[in-house]
């Protein structure tokens, strides 16, 4: 019952990429759909009416699951992602709406800390350090605003409405949360 695909429809397409757990919550009571969304590989069938308590609490089961016979597997650790920005630390990629970023080392650092610090203001310093450590860094030094400059154009982001980071002036930089 969804605008353009049906859950069933998701969950393959899912599987077909990913092993992370997937509850369907649906208003679809019947037993043929509760057997059909197990089936096609989803890991519980919630139908609504739900009691959050207990959507919450499968949700904590599956996570549990999946953590405890998953070692070593992809993690929700292994990528950030964020409106369409995807980052994998384990494989050093970036894609922005599924277009690859050819991406410096530096470049994904600085990424990668601010989304870690999703709606927090990360100053130059701070990113300057997590980067290089105590090294070098000076209040002249623009090479931060440099690396930023290069991130937004391989992004498309915007400098004057920016989607993704944002200049907090006399501050320092952030992604929205």
């Amino acid at each position: 019952m969804l605008p353009d695909k049906n859950g069933f429809e998701i969950c393959k397409i899912i599987r077909e990429h990913h092993n992370y757990p997937v509850i369907m919550l649906t208003a679809k009571g019947e037993e043929i759909d509760k057997i059909t969304g197990l089936t096609l590989g989803a890991d519980d069938y919630m139908t609504k009416p739900f009691l959050p308590l207990e959507l919450v609490a499968r949700v904590k089961a599956q996570l549990r699951r999946y953590k405890r016979y998953n070692v070593g597997a992809d993690t929700e650790e292994d990528f950030i992602i964020h409106r369409g920005l995807v980052l994998n630390i384990k494989t050093h990629e970036c894609t922005v709406n599924e277009k690859p970023l050819n991406l410096t080392p530096t470049e994904f650092s600085i990424l990668r800390i601010l989304l870690q610090n999703k709606g927090k203001v990360v100053s130059a310093e701070e990113l300057f350090h997590g980067i290089w450590g105590e090294e070098y860094f000076s209040k002249q030094n623009n090479t931060i605003t440099v690396h930023i400059r290069h991130l937004r154009e391989k992004m498309g982001d915007s400098f004057d409405q920016p989607k993704y980071i944002k200049t907090v002036w006399g501050v320092g930089y952030k992604i929205e949360g």
